[in-house]
């Protein structure tokens, strides 16, 4: 199973599209709200080089944004 983590903040369309795509693959993911939790911002700015969200980091793979095919290809979805 990968390993999946979302930063996402409460107002993002697209980290709720992608929570959505998860639960409806069976993925388990663990949400980190950058809007709140300052280390976890800076772990994404870090990981990504981006501010905006969702960045998602499936295994130690990095996906800016809510790319479905990209996310499915390294799912195996």
């Amino acid at each position: 199973m990968a390993k999946v983590i979302i930063y996402t903040t409460p107002q993002c369309v697209y980290c709720k599209m992608a929570k959505e795509f998860f639960r409806a693959k069976n993925v388990s993911y663990e949400e980190k709200d950058v809007a709140v939790d300052e280390i976890a911002r800076n772990e994404m700015l870090e990981k990504s080089g981006q501010f905006g969200v969702p960045v998602i980091e499936v295994n130690s793979d990095i996906v800016v944004g809510f790319d479905r095919p990209r996310l499915s290809q390294l799912l195996g979805i």
